[in-house]
């Protein structure tokens, strides 16, 4: 039924293609599973989460490399001191803020 649904509206899915891995691997895989969880679930969450690391890792270097172009551009630039002291002061409040929550 879905993959009449699938087709009807021009969509038609795909296959990953098989992995070979050691049998030992694949059990050490195979205990990991969630209750009720596939081991092709599993291989699709983990592609699925790949990606999106990949996709994120992307846009921060796309990022720093504009941020990079503008500050050479404007003569403009943040002492790392400055940008790391900053950083330090975010995370002290936020493990405080933690903190306060776990009381």
């Amino acid at each position: 039924m879905q993959r009449n649904c699938d087709t009807l509206l021009g969509m038609k899915t795909a296959t990953i293609p098989s992995v070979r891995v050691e049998p030992e691997f694949r059990a050490e895989v195979e205990a990991v599973l969630d209750d009720g969880e596939t081991l092709s679930q599993f291989v699709e969450a983990s592609i699925r989460a790949s990606v999106e690391r990949r996709r994120v890792q992307a846009e921060f270097v796309a990022r720093g490399l504009r941020s990079r172009d503008e500050a050479r551009r404007t003569g403009e630039y943040v002492d790392a001191d400055v940008v790391v002291d900053g950083l330090q002061r975010k995370l002290d409040a936020a493990r405080a803020k933690l903190a306060k929550t776990r009381r």
